[in-house]
């Protein structure tokens, strides 16, 4: 975007992922909800880091994730988000800096810990996500950096954020610096149990101030309160100018002007783990926007960055997104 210095800058929770395999019975044994994600507090968090066998730790947090891979894509991206003065918090600022990323949000020096989610994944890929929110959740207004938020073409509001009135006060503030400055704002619903919690705020977000609306099918049902995917992609398209819908093996669903455009999923070898696989797809998408690209290429370029992440360990990149973009042809 003109004048723009950065593509996208992004605002959500601050998150170190600890991950894990495990079966169901060692689920099923330390009380863990398969397949889901579950808000646990700080005594719960120390027990299952204890638990996870032979962990990779690395950063996280939905909305950094997309930032992460936006910069693998060979965009320029910042981050806001929350951190404590702790031995996880400097991880992550460590770890999204070295994406070439910036951050410098303020970290808390008294409360609670750096936020994690420790993420129990079976053979088939599926994950259990078991999230202690920490310090993460205390952003407020006061952490929102206008001018970062001014120089970004995009600003990325992540809804796993949206369990506080202080971080859904910082939310609208920062829509409205964005739209001042002549910026586009783009949501994710994250989660479809959040969007249930916060279904009156999301909605009023989406119809005052998204441009561009992330959503996997459950979070849409869930936010227009229907069973009938095409009333609720109506009701969405009546709401934003554009919209991405994911759909798991089905692939997506996109929005802009005139019909709904599906884009079948890319073909992945094995699923070793879906952590972050709608974040990357955003990433994807969000990259195709900012260069101006139509929007069933925007969406094959989600999918690839899904396809990639899926197929290994981690929320984050392995391989460099551009060059996978390159040889699918995409910028053909």
């Amino acid at each position: 975007m003109s004048g723009a210095k950065y593509d996208v800058v992004g605002i959500g929770n601050a998150i170190v992922d600890i991950l894990a395999s495990a079966d169901d019975a060692f689920l099923a044994q330390h009380g863990i909800a398969k397949d889901a994600m579950n808000l646990i507090e700080e005594p719960r968090a120390e027990t299952l880091t204890a638990l996870a066998r032979n962990p990779v730790i690395t950063s996280g947090g939905s909305g950094a994730n997309t930032i992460a891979g936006l910069a693998r894509f060979g965009a320029s991206a910042a981050y806001i988000g929350k951190i404590a003065e702790d031995d996880l918090g400097h991880q992550f600022m460590r770890e999204m800096m070295a994406t070439g990323v910036p951050f410098h949000t303020r970290p808390l020096t008294q409360g609670p810990a750096t936020a994690r989610c420790i993420i129990f994944v079976n053979d088939e890929g599926a994950r259990s996500m078991n999230t202690f929110l920490g310090a993460s959740v205390l952003f407020s207004k006061e952490d929102v950096d206008a001018q970062m938020v001014r120089d970004g073409g995009i600003l990325y509001l992540e809804g796993y954020l949206f369990d506080k009135d202080e971080a859904k006060a910082a939310f609208v503030h920062a829509a409205e610096i964005a739209k001042a400055a002549g910026r586009k704002v783009a949501v994710t619903m994250s989660d479809s149990f959040c969007v249930g919690r916060h279904r009156a705020s999301f909605r009023q977000l989406v119809r005052g101030y998204a441009d561009i609306v992330f959503a996997n099918e459950a979070e849409l049902l869930s936010l227009y309160e229907t069973d009938d995917f095409g009333k609720a992609l109506d009701a969405l398209q009546a709401d934003c100018a554009v919209a991405a819908v994911t759909r798991s093996e089905k692939g997506s669903v996109v929005i802009g002007d005139g019909a709904p455009i599906a884009v079948p999923a890319e073909p992945v070898a094995k699923v070793v783990d879906t952590t972050g696989a709608g974040d990357q797809y955003a990433a994807g998408v969000l990259f195709g926007i900012a260069r101006g690209l139509p929007l069933a290429n925007c969406a094959r370029l989600g999918h690839i960055a899904a396809a990639e992440v899926i197929s290994h360990f981690g929320p984050r990149p392995e391989q460099s997104y551009k060059t996978l973009a390159e040889k699918a042809g995409i910028f053909a």
